[in-house]
């Protein structure tokens, strides 16, 4: 009987990533792969984060939630809250193997290296580390869109995050081991990759000789059989007239675009140590929608952050309102204890920060409503992730999550992960609803 194994994952789409490599080492290895929260396994993974408080909280109730599940398992706890807190994580009643942001391609054998009563942590400096861990995955368990990490690592040091003391400086994969990925996604069907990193915007700064998002991107897009390449998340800085142009005039290329923004006052910005102002966010949006008209860009704000008055929350949310985005993920700030921005007077209420998330949501939902309606009655290519008794669900190129009938058509096959033309019939702030078109 064949050992089983059973992962959860915190974050973002990196650990998302880093997590479907982890489990294909441990299928190579025989092991059958059960679901965390309704199977008992005799390996639990738990793929932590440590972006806020709420994120290490949630990766301790995993790490207790896996022992008390089973007693006798083996539990492994991978990521950033190990890489930064692995004093922390090692005293959680069950923890037998403690691995930070490096070295989880030898997972397997150092789980199966322990018994049940013995602990090791495995954990660098990351710092010192300056070669992009190949961590390969191939299969993503019900997902019809695949991610590749490129990158991993931040060298940018902002005052409220604590991800470069998790990940460590920033490196890049191989423009060839990128492309050796790309294939093998291809041929298990994948008809769209995700490129993720850290710091996406960083790629190939550090290769020799060097590279960038720019450049892989337009050798992704000469494999043969790629269908759709989405661009996770750059800052507005790094975003250069050729990845532009590969957004404008490549059908491969997703028209959407994940900008982080962080604040929309120039002072806040400085404050944050963000390399750019809201002048440069302006000019790079005015500057996407000229070139590619029907873009999405989505954004990230944080709320909340040290300092910031009334007047300057409010300077927000009229840049916000003055772009009008397709949607913002609104966070509020959570002190981290290392950043620079953990010592910064004049911290702001959670009330407070809970009375502008609310705005912004708000403000979000009605900007995506607008987006949205522009699509009203136009046919667009759905990507279909879901398919059941007539009903598929899917996403745009442009990121518009759709629903769709395919009731009263001839359709015998499952249409999950086709690229199929769904005509919109009615939208909202959650996304567009419609018909499925016979070609």
């Amino acid at each position: 009987m064949s050992k089983r194994v059973a992962v959860h994952t915190l974050g973002c789409k990196v650990n998302q990533y880093d997590s479907e490599a982890i489990l294909a080492q441990f299928k190579a290895h025989g092991y059958e792969v059960v679901d965390f929260d309704t199977a008992t396994a005799d390996v639990y993974v738990i793929n932590t984060c440590t972006v806020t408080n709420i994120s290490d909280h949630k990766s301790r109730q995993m790490i207790r939630k896996a022992h008390r599940q089973n007693p006798e398992a083996k539990i492994v706890v991978v990521g950033c809250l190990a890489q930064t807190d692995p004093d922390q994580v090692r005293t959680i009643p069950g923890v037998n193997l403690v691995i930070g942001t490096n070295e989880r391609n030898r997972i397997v054998a150092l789980v199966e290296s322990l018994s049940k009563d013995e602990q090791n942590t495995l954990i660098e400096d990351i710092f010192q580390v300056r070669e992009f861990e190949e961590l390969n995955a191939v299969s993503f368990e019900g997902r019809t869109r695949a991610y590749l990490k490129i990158q991993d690592g931040c060298n940018q040091f902002c005052s409220y995050c604590k991800v470069p003391f998790a990940r460590g400086p920033s490196r890049s994969r191989s423009e060839d081991s990128v492309i050796e990925q790309v294939k093998a996604l291809i041929a298990q069907g994948y008809r769209e990759i995700v490129l993720t990193g850290v710091h996406l915007g960083a790629y190939g700064r550090d290769l020799v000789p060097p590279s960038s998002l720019a450049q892989i991107v337009q050798r992704i897009t000469t494999v043969p059989g790629i269908e759709r390449i989405r661009i996770s998340s750059i800052d507005p800085n790094e975003i250069d007239d050729g990845l532009i142009d590969l957004v404008a005039n490549n059908a491969h290329v997703c028209r959407h675009l994940h900008i982080p923004l962080q604040s929309g006052c120039d002072a806040v910005l400085e404050k944050m140590r963000r390399r750019y102002r809201t002048a440069d966010f302006r000019s790079v949006v005015h500057t996407l929608r000229e070139r590619v008209p029907q873009i999405a860009i989505t954004t990230d704000v944080i709320v909340g952050f040290p300092g910031e008055t009334p007047e300057m929350f409010e300077q927000t949310y009229a840049f916000l309102a003055e772009m009008g985005l397709s949607k913002i993920h609104v966070f509020k700030y959570s002190p981290r204890a290392g950043t620079a921005a953990a010592q910064f007077p004049d911290q702001v209420t959670n009330q407070e920060k809970e009375r502008r998330s609310r705005a912004l949501i708000q403000l979000s939902n009605q900007m995506a409503a607008a987006f949205h309606e522009r699509f009203l009655d136009q046919v667009l290519p759905v990507l279909v992730e879901t398919h059941l008794e007539g009903q598929l669900t899917g996403h745009t190129d442009n990121y518009i999550h759709v629903q769709a009938s395919s009731e009263g058509l001839d359709v015998t096959q499952d249409l999950t992960g086709q690229i199929v033309p769904i005509r919109i019939l009615s939208v909202n702030h959650q996304g567009a609803a419609g018909i499925l078109i016979q070609e």
